[in-house]
């Protein structure tokens, strides 16, 4: 029988977001639910029904109401959403106008600096008219090449405001990959700060910018910020601005401009997201106004189980959709922080002096964060004040077993680990946190209300306790509408919907537990095929990474002799050197805890393994690298440099 990690007491059960939203189902609709199992099954059997109450239990702000909440007619994708709304993104999140604080920005020199939701508005109605002045409207895009700071937030509000769109890459972009990704959408404006920081180093954003406006010939204004610089020297970058002279540019005056709120259909274009590109050109996935706000309400409200009271944290950069998802949490009244820089700068502990200071009461990171400071003997439970803490959110990868149980043994025991995975292509969760069922080592707590989340066989036909392919079989609000530049849907089609006909395939394989949890094993475009029986890389990696000997890895198929074998690369820990020995029990521990078929034919010790900038690691590059084939676009690659060391390696060849 398995024993949970964490189950939350009677008290926090009560209280919870996740309670109140059952109570209001049940008066709603003369329900009798006691348990989250019932609610799921109802969310996904009522489509309408409960994303409808979603709407009403927050309250979303309209002009105009919809007249039906969901038409659908079997095929996925169609489903047209609230028809007839018509709202504002920014309203929504800016729907609180007080003293509360809205804003907390931190970098690696622990300067904060502070805004209420009352200074954001003024800020975001400056910067809306500077924009409306320059000729921007609804429909133009907007661009950010931008740290994670209250600019970037305050650009992003002002431009959705206009019921423009919005579309950001981080500023440790390279030249091409900001063009692969920019140059598709043709922005109208963009903005930029001078540089930014980095593991104690300053970066010149600049240099690369005069590079790229040369390119995007449809930028008609470039508006920087000074970071680095008090006053960085701008006149080598054509049509360039800086943000004080942008922001106040006709009116100095000490009121600011009432903020004008322009109301767009519920599948208005808000966000242009960007796939990791690292097979080619980046897919340019468009999200909704509607379908992105209901989206993040309910997983914040419900699942993350926000309050106004709380102050939430999320490691990210503007280029993953975590960001995205974090500013959210505005629609909600929380106080949010934002961090630009490493998280182990000026040491591992750098984060958790964070929490300790702000109060975090919500903290978010990457799966592969916790395994580092694990590796690093980081114990924060010990060290820092962690009383305010609550919630700890996971993604990017699978949370391996081992990083569970490093979390309650070091960090804290009270704490709810919500393990979350969805992806950029919905903005959201299919699976992710619930604060009134346990935590079991290994598993995500819940599928997401209304996310008809199954996984499936090769046949289509439904699994449980079984890895499948994850799929959901039925619409939701947050798909995109469409890829830009995508005529008659062709590439959005072949993505999503080529293996199942008119059910969503992510590209994940899904376990569904017998708690009604969930278990990611990782991407199946980059699957094992030893022998022809399919192998999730993430079924590896938690045993490998369990191994203190073991700082990271990367598990990838080789073409051998007609079939397929598994190489595992391994960077050491430490001073660890791969012996014999080393080797031995890590094969064991596969064996006796995967399957025979999962045990590596090679394992080679490396000095590092690749990531993308959205911190991922790239299989399919390092596969491609061992096969002499090209990587069509590095840039997408935060240690792209890192892909030669895979090269001619002289134990691939026997």
């Amino acid at each position: 029988m398995k024993r949970p990690l964490w189950v939350p007491s009677e008290e926090r059960t009560r209280n919870s977001n996740m309670t109140l939203f059952m109570e209001f189902v049940n008066r709603k609709f003369r329900k009798e639910f006691h348990t989250y199992d019932e609610l799921y099954e109802w969310s996904v059997s009522e489509i309408a029904g409960f994303w409808e109450s979603i709407w009403e239990l927050e309250e979303i702000i309209f002009s105009k109401k919809y007249e039906v909440v969901v038409e659908y007619k079997s095929k996925m994708p169609g489903a047209k959403w609230f028809v007839g709304s018509r709202l504002n993104f920014a309203e929504n999140l800016l729907r609180f106008r007080d003293d509360h604080l809205a804003l907390i920005f931190r970098n690696e020199a622990k300067e904060a600096i502070k805004m209420t939701y009352a200074e954001l508005y003024d800020n975001v109605a400056r910067l809306a008219k500077s924009l409306r002045d320059l000729g921007v409207t609804k429909g133009d895009r907007v661009a950010g090449f931008m740290p994670n700071m209250l600019e970037t937030v305050i650009a992003m509000l002002a431009t959705t405001s206009i019921g423009a769109t919005w579309s950001s890459c981080s500023p440790d972009f390279g030249i091409k990959g900001v063009l692969d990704r920019f140059g598709q959408i043709e922005p109208m404006v963009l903005f930029t700060t001078d540089g930014y920081f980095f593991k104690g180093k300053k970066f010149n954003s600049l240099e690369r910018i005069s590079t790229i406006i040369k390119e995007l010939s449809s930028i008609k204004k470039v508006v920087v910020i000074s970071y680095t610089e008090k006053i960085p020297d701008i006149s080598q970058i054509p049509n360039s601005v800086s943000y004080d002279d942008f922001i106040f540019s006709k009116d100095k005056s000490f009121l600011a401009p009432v903020l004008e709120f322009e109301q767009v259909p519920f599948d208005h274009p808000l966000y242009i997201m960007y796939s990791s590109g690292t097979t080619g050109l980046p897919k340019c996935m468009v999200h909704s106004v509607g379908g992105t706000l209901i989206q993040h309400i309910k997983e914040l409200k419900v699942h993350t189980d926000l309050r106004r009271e709380d102050t939430i944290f999320y490691y990210t950069t503007c280029g993953w959709m975590m960001w995205n998802w974090l500013v959210s949490s505005l629609a909600l009244g929380a106080t949010l922080v934002l961090y630009d820089g490493s998280p182990f700068a000026p040491d591992p502990g750098a984060l958790w002096k964070m929490v300790e200071e702000e109060k975090i009461t919500i903290f978010g990171t990457s799966a592969k964060y916790i395994a580092a400071i694990e590796n690093e003997g980081l114990m924060p439970m010990k060290d820092y004040d962690l009383s305010s803490l609550r919630t700890i959110l996971s993604t990017g990868s699978p949370l391996v077993m081992e990083s569970f149980y490093y979390v309650y043994r070091n960090i804290k025991k009270d704490v709810q680990l919500s393990s979350i995975s969805g992806g950029t292509d919905i903005i959201g969760c299919f699976v992710l946190g619930n604060p009134i069922v346990p935590v079991y080592p290994g598993e995500i707590q819940c599928r997401g209300l209304g996310m008809r989340v199954e996984a499936f066989d090769d046949d289509g036909k439904p699994l449980v306790g079984e890895k499948g392919e994850l799929v959901c079989t039925a619409p939701f609000p947050s798909m995109p509408i469409y890829f830009w530049n995508d005529p008659y849907n062709k590439k959005y089609l072949m993505t999503y919907f080529e293996k199942y006909p008119d059910v969503w395939t992510h590209g994940d394989y899904i376990e569904i537990t017998d708690t009604g949890g969930a278990i990611i094993y990782g991407r199946s475009d980059a699957t094992l095929n030893p022998g022809g029986v399919r192998i999730g890389t993430a079924e590896i990696y938690r045993q490998v990474e369990a191994f203190p000997q073991v700082a990271d890895s990367i598990v990838v198929g080789q073409r051998w002799k007609d079939d397929e074998r598994i190489i595992l690369f391994l960077k050491l820990a430490g001073g660890n050197k791969l012996t014999d020995e080393l080797q031995s029990k890590i094969k064991k521990s596969i064996r006796e805890n995967a399957s025979p078929r999962h045990v590596p034919a090679k394992i080679i010790p490396v000095k590092d393994i690749p990531y993308t900038i959205n911190m991922k690691k790239v299989e399919l590059a390092v596969r491609n690298i061992i096969h002499g084939e090209p990587v069509l676009n590095k840039d997408s690659i935060s240690n792209p440099e890192v892909l030669d060391l895979y090269k001619d390696i002289p134990e691939l060849e026997t």
